[in-house]
């Protein structure tokens, strides 16, 4: 494995990415503005899990396929985009219903899978692992370098899951306040929506 040095650096490092607001953050947040703080989590352990699908294709070089053929990195990017912009319309579409805890326990299974699909199309994910962790993989360790990748991947996901859990607490807080209202319940909806509608332009927009 690294040395001492570098993986004080690695942990250094991967705190203040997990915690800057990113569009993780802003999805799981959404989920929980529009759906609930159970939605929420269920949407972060969704994101937790296709971050291993990023994880291990990076340990297998998918990440240089990407870089190798861009057409095959546009057409994930657009794919996870248009998918993202669609989940914000239905929420947009979608009538607020009285019966708050079936709805929850529905919509967090829904959260769930869509959040899953969400991280895996997105190759941004796949381009910062191949990015990030090759600069703390140390070839001459005893461990095989695609073994270095999935154990410093794990570990760069499980600081990431960290962040987003916090951040739904903190909307689920915001949203235990205003959800005695109606009117309140119907905007956190549309808000999450036009959260994710605006993270699925801002996906399909970027150049790289």
């Amino acid at each position: 494995m690294p040395s001492t040095e570098l993986l004080i650096a690695f942990f250094a490092t991967t705190a203040i990415f997990a915690y800057i607001p990113g569009p993780a953050m802003l999805y799981a947040a959404a989920q929980t503005m529009a759906r609930g703080r159970w939605s929420g989590l269920t949407a972060a352990l969704g994101i937790h899990l296709g971050g291993y699908f990023h994880v291990f294709a990076a340990a297998a070089g998918l990440s240089v396929l990407f870089h190798a053929v861009p057409p095959l990195y546009l057409a994930v990017k657009l794919g996870g985009a248009l998918y993202l912009i669609w989940l914000g319309v239905s929420m947009f579409r979608k009538r607020t219903d009285a019966a708050l805890p079936l709805i929850e326990r529905k919509s967090a299974r829904r959260a769930f899978f869509e959040s899953v699909t969400v991280e895996v199309l997105n190759p941004k994910t796949a381009i910062f692992f191949m990015a990030f962790l090759p600069q703390f993989i140390d070839a001459a360790a005893a461990f095989p370098v695609w073994l270095q990748f999935v154990v410093l991947g794990t570990i760069v996901n499980l600081m990431f899951s960290s962040a987003d859990i916090v951040c739904v607490f903190l909307a689920g807080a915001m949203v235990a306040r205003l959800r005695r209202s109606g009117r309140a319940q119907r905007l956190m909806q549309r808000a999450g929506g036009a959260v994710l509608v605006g993270l699925g332009v801002h996906v399909a927009l970027q150049r790289s």
